[in-house]
């Protein structure tokens, strides 16, 4: 079994990465495989052309969002990270999940769905409920269990440095770790018992203009 943990900072070793090596760290201490996958510091935002139905991908290639979604497809569950910025996720994270999920299911794509994920923020002070929040959406409209640990999943630090002293927050990425590799390993077992997953439908849309 292996997570994807997303890193969707500008920084590429700086708080939220320190976050997500944590759980990294745990998760191979509960037997479950890993990969910090760097987003990238120039991310283009979702041009709304719909050209991933027919083409399968997104059309923009010149960052790392379809190689994410590619390594999506082999990934048991995820973990995304984000810095707080001015009270929400990075841009970086929004406009790549925005993209990522958006031609994952125009194109046909099931490599998100009833696959477990979990949101972990970073920040010097605040705005980390409101980025938790913003961020468990994208795993809400996707058929995605969500998975939490005994507090909010979030560090405080100002530098990594600063993170590992949390010493509240670093507890509560390694239950999350903990938490996740237990879905996991209980989903697993599920399917060997023959607990099939549910049959995915077809989406039924209404519109509120007559």
């Amino acid at each position: 079994m292996k997570v994807l943990l997303l890193n969707a900072s500008p920084h590429k070793e700086g708080c939220t990465y320190t976050a997500l090596k944590i759980i990294l760290d745990e998760l191979n201490k509960e037997g479950i495989e890993g990969e910090i996958f760097y987003a990238g510091a120039n991310v283009l935002p979702c041009k709304a052309c719909y050209a991933c139905s027919k083409l399968g991908r997104c059309v923009i290639e010149n960052d790392k969002v379809n190689e994410f979604v590619e390594k999506a497809a082999s990934a048991d569950g995820f973990i995304f990270g984000s810095p707080v910025h001015y009270a929400s996720a990075s841009a970086i994270l929004s406009s790549f999940l925005d993209r990522a999920f958006f031609s994952a299911a125009k194109s046909g794509k099931n490599v998100f769905r009833l696959k477990p994920a979990a949101a972990v923020v970073s920040a010097r002070r605040a705005g980390t409920t409101a980025t938790i929040d913003e961020i468990n959406k994208y795993f809400a409209i996707s058929e995605m269990p969500i998975i939490s640990s005994r507090y909010w999943n979030m560090v405080h630090g100002n530098s990594p440095d600063e993170v590992l002293k949390d010493a509240e927050g670093v507890q509560i990425m390694k239950i999350l770790a903990k938490n996740m590799a237990y879905y996991l390993k209980l989903k697993e077992a599920g399917l060997k018992l023959g607990i099939k997953e549910p049959e995915k439908e077809t989406a039924t849309m209404t519109n509120f203009i007559r």
